[in-house]
């Protein structure tokens, strides 16, 4: 799911931009900004290749590097306390005076002096990370993207605020309240007893996640769609190759049946069908297409394509199967 967080933020954000009347350049840069903040909260996972050290082979190293992680993972960069804060901070550093960066410095820092007293040293050191990060977004938006400190915040809590909601398909729920002693969820959402048939439906959330930023972006590129495009208008730039995808089918007989706890196996040759269909159409697309951002789109796009008809043939093929 770690994608899906930066482009649910980027789909939200841009929408709701262009459909208040801001340019599809700038509704674009607002809300690839967004993204970037959706994608922050995952700094935490940094600590966890510390576990993949002494690993004896690829399923070890896999092992030990969530071990690691989920020390601190979804926990304190995952709070909606955090994040709030945190937007609050990326605002007020993006104001570039010294009374706005020495209350962002304050805010950051008061939160991790916080998580050194609840969580220890890691806490404080991955927070800090959070930090750090946050701060570097904010500038990119006011310096290099030209955005108001008030748009900058707003994107920033669009992005860090949905975050953890995306988690709540796999393992286990965030720390919503962190620092306070407050469990507001104590369990995932499952979406089906079967564990496989729950992964299949994590997966398909993503896609879904996925096809609502890809939609997005054909809108704010093309300004001769309607003010909301048709799924004809994404089918138009899909390469017939992303067909391929339904050969997946035949994995559901060959390999074992994926979980949450094991699914590298399934994983890996999926997004491996979808990089082979996206490879293929960029080689097409360079001789073919009339610009190169127009290629780059439809080899994506195509890509996307093949990813979403390999998962549906192979849930089609497990529930046949079963």
């Amino acid at each position: 799911m770690f994608v899906g967080h930066g482009l649910l933020a980027f789909a939200l954000v841009a929408a709701l931009a262009r459909a208040r009347g801001w340019s599809a350049e700038r509704a674009l840069s607002l809300g690839l900004l967004a993204g970037a903040f959706g994608l922050a909260p995952d700094v935490d996972i940094l600590y966890a290749p510390v576990g993949v050290l002494g690993a004896s082979g690829p399923l070890d190293a896999a092992a030990g590097f969530w071990m690691a992680g989920n020390e601190v993972h979804r926990a304190v960069t995952h709070s909606l306390v955090v994040a709030a804060v945190a937007s609050l901070a990326a605002g007020a550093w993006a104001t570039g005076t010294r009374r706005g960066r020495l209350g962002a410095t304050f805010g950051v820092a008061g939160l991790v002096a916080v998580a050194f007293l609840v969580s220890g040293a890691l806490g404080a050191v991955v927070l800090a990370a959070f930090g750090v990060a946050v701060f570097g977004l904010a500038r990119v938006g006011r310096v290099r993207l030209r955005h108001t400190p008030l748009a900058i915040a707003a994107a920033a809590a669009v992005g860090t605020l949905t975050h953890p909601f995306g988690d709540l398909f796999t393992g286990e729920p965030p720390a919503l309240a962190y620092p306070f002693d407050v469990t507001l969820l104590t369990e995932r959402v499952v979406l089906s007893p079967d564990p496989t048939l729950h992964l299949l439906g994590a997966l398909f959330v993503e896609l879904g996640t996925a096809w609502l930023a890809a939609l997005v972006l054909v809108w704010l590129r093309d300004d001769a769609l309607p003010t909301w495009p048709a799924p004809g208008a994404l089918a138009a730039r899909i390469d017939r190759r992303a067909g391929l995808g339904l050969g997946y089918a035949g994995a559901a007989a060959l390999v074992p049946a994926p979980t949450l706890d094991v699914s590298y196996h399934f994983v890996f040759p999926l997004l491996g069908i979808g990089l082979l269909v996206t490879a293929a159409s960029a080689v097409r697309e360079v001789r073919t297409a009339p610009d190169r951002w127009h290629g780059v789109e439809r080899a994506a796009l195509s890509g996307l394509a093949a990813v979403t008809l390999a998962a549906v043939a192979y849930t089609a093929g497990y529930l046949l199967l079963g």
